[in-house]
């Protein structure tokens, strides 16, 4: 990295002047469709116009924290006493700085943040100062959040995440006269950086239906479902009212007698493991000899309002085995479950396991939580008052707009999800970079009204499966009934579903449980196939014990842990016959994959 400043080029002050009319253009086409009256067709409903109940619960939540302190004149004198001395040292060694001296940085970025990647962050003294302001302030106000005392962890979870919203927010990288980089893009395109971005915001607000819908890649880039993402062939061979079963073409001569159910969550849509013939889990699944149906959830409406956690037992995992036993005439299935899928799957074995209808042989869940003691960020947005906020909304339409758990996810990773393509598309002017992974992670969908009220309160609020107090069509279920065999699979950086939190659930099943960590997070380390693996797994035996433990203990194996998976699985029955043809059998074909209900949109 060179220490040398160079001097921002001077722009040309007659197309400055003329973007900068241009920009006064685009803000007021912005800024109508943002204030966009009530009562146009296509207008925002009136309480997404009201003051929202969200931001009362940031000033609610941080003012607890304040009063912590404010209660205590000495802890809030030595407080502000060490910011004081923080930001002494640090304008000590920016003025040695300014007079060619070398100094000791007083705060640096984590070594993953790239938000102060560029050079003159560093070799600058000023925006060296601004960034280490940033840094020094934010990191204290996280230490007050921290060693707040008489606060409930509840409430100290909550404003932790509120405060990384707010600084992530106010970060001098997100703002032209605070950002180097951005200072000098905008100098050298004369303003008309600003100029797009102003128009993309419009784009997007318009998109948002008067809310602002970040885009995350390039709407011109052509993903298309079934066209270039989505493109295992198969059939549709079932359809009711929540979920079409795929039932996908075999690449092999034989294959395992025992066919195989996936049930990916309704959260998003199924085809994250589908997204691209290089990437596909369920291709790959397929090319090792697995009869693989999967269940495509529909994107629902006010029909299904009343549609609950025992409706997608009932008519997704229960009504997909029937058809698999019509398709294939066996009445056993192996199956996996991702995410809240395999929440739903688990709710299933613990059925069956009460009922004596013992159909699913083995079961593999992909970052699956069955116990939320430690369920990470999203129990943020499931305490009582949040809870009940969300189903008053509910309530008004059926379901649960598809746009309010996007937006929740995002804000698990501020910074990477949210700020850095705000700065990208709105400051620099530059369209995403077209990704497939996060085209799907735009295509939203909305959750039925009952079925999500029932999810929050009995597994984030509470966790009423892990206890064994959840009751579903009057029965109580016991994890510890369910004696199948099960691969438990976390990952390293999950955000969605902690490592540590599936660890402890392996604990609450009855049955041998095989847990395995990859790397990365709640999608890349589950995507990550052999051909071009990214990340390792870990191995370490049964669950027990405390997971630190457990993770010293492991052996860690180079590589995609999707043959080691596989082996599992072909352990628990071995036996082939010759592969089955989708729709030739006991169900025909509905239409090819991936069906209809995947191209729903929100």
């Amino acid at each position: 990295m060179t220490t040398e400043r160079t001097t921002p080029p001077l722009p040309d002050i007659e197309a400055l002047s003329r973007n900068a009319s241009l920009l006064v253009e685009e803000f007021g086409r912005a800024a109508s469709r943002y204030m966009k009256p009530v009562g146009t067709p296509d207008a925002l409903p009136v309480e997404a116009v009201e003051p929202p109940e969200e931001v009362k619960d940031v000033v609610r939540t941080l003012g607890t924290v304040a009063e912590t302190w404010l209660s205590d004149p000495k802890r809030t004198v030595e407080a502000q006493t060490k910011l004081s001395e923080a930001f002494i040292t640090l304008w000590g060694s920016t003025w040695q700085r300014l007079q060619g001296e070398t100094a000791a940085p007083v705060a640096q970025p984590e070594p993953k943040d790239n938000r102060f990647a560029h050079a003159e962050w560093s070799t600058n003294p000023i925006f060296d100062f601004i960034k280490q302001s940033y840094l020094i302030t934010s990191r204290w106000a996280e230490g007050l959040v921290e060693d707040a005392e008489g606060i409930d962890e509840h409430t100290r979870h909550k404003a932790q995440f509120y405060l990384r919203q707010i600084t992530g927010a106010l970060s001098p990288s997100n703002f032209v006269m605070t950002n180097p980089e951005l200072i000098r893009h905008t100098l050298k395109e004369n303003g008309a950086n600003l100029v797009r971005g102003m128009k993309m915001l419009a784009e997007d607000i318009e998109a948002g239906k008067g809310q602002l819908r970040v885009r995350q890649t390039d709407p011109s880039a052509g993903f298309e479902v079934g066209v270039n993402v989505a493109v295992t062939p198969g059939e549709v061979v079932f359809r009711n009212d929540l979920m079409e079963l795929i039932q996908y073409a075999p690449t092999t001569d034989t294959v395992l007698k025992r066919p195989f159910l996936i049930v990916p969550p309704w959260i998003n849509k199924f085809y994250i493991l589908d997204l691209n013939p290089s990437k596909s889990l369920i291709a790959w699944m397929v090319s090792q000899g697995l009869t693989v149906f999967c269940i495509s959830w529909v994107n629902p409406d006010a029909r299904h309002a009343d549609k609950d956690f025992e409706s997608y037992m009932r008519e997704g995992i229960e009504s997909a085995i029937d058809a698999i036993g019509v398709a294939t005439g066996e009445s056993e299935v192996a199956a996996a479950g991702y995410c809240v899928g395999g929440t739903l799957l688990a709710v299933t074995l613990a059925m069956q396991a009460a009922t004596g209808n013992k159909r699913i042989k083995s079961a593999t869940f992909l970052t699956t939580q069955v116990d939320f003691t430690h369920a990470g960020d999203l129990k943020v947005f499931a305490d009582e008052d949040q809870i009940r906020l969300i189903e008053s909304r509910m309530e008004k339409r059926g379901y649960l707009e598809g746009t309010g758990m996007a937006t929740a996810f995002n804000m698990l990773r501020p910074n990477d999800l949210i700020w850095s393509y705000v700065v990208n598309n709105y400051v620099k002017g530059q369209s995403p970079m077209p990704f497939d992974l996060l085209y799907w992670n735009a295509d939203s969908t909305r959750m039925p009204a009952a079925n999500h009220s029932f999810y929050l309160r009995n597994c984030y609020l509470n966790n009423t499966l892990a206890q064994g107090k959840m009751i579903l069509g009057n029965v109580r279920l016991d994890l510890k009934k369910v004696k199948i065999p099960i691969f438990n699979l976390a990952t390293k950086e999950d955000h969605i579903a902690p490592a540590l939190s599936v660890f402890e659930g392996s604990s609450k099943f009855g049955g041998p449980v095989d847990y395995v960590l990859a790397g990365s997070g709640h999608i890349a380390g589950v995507v990550n196939p052999p051909s071009k693996p990214k990340y390792g797994f870990w191995t370490g035996g049964p669950a027990k014990g405390k997971f630190e433990d457990w993770l010293a203990a492991a052996i860690e194996t180079k590589g995609s842990w999707w043959p080691y998976w596989f082996q599992w699985l072909e352990h628990q029955a071995p036996a082939r016959v010759p592969a089955r043809i989708p729709g030739e059998a006991g169900l025909a074909s509905l239409g090819p994959a991936p069906g209809t209900y995947v191209r729903m949109k929100a």
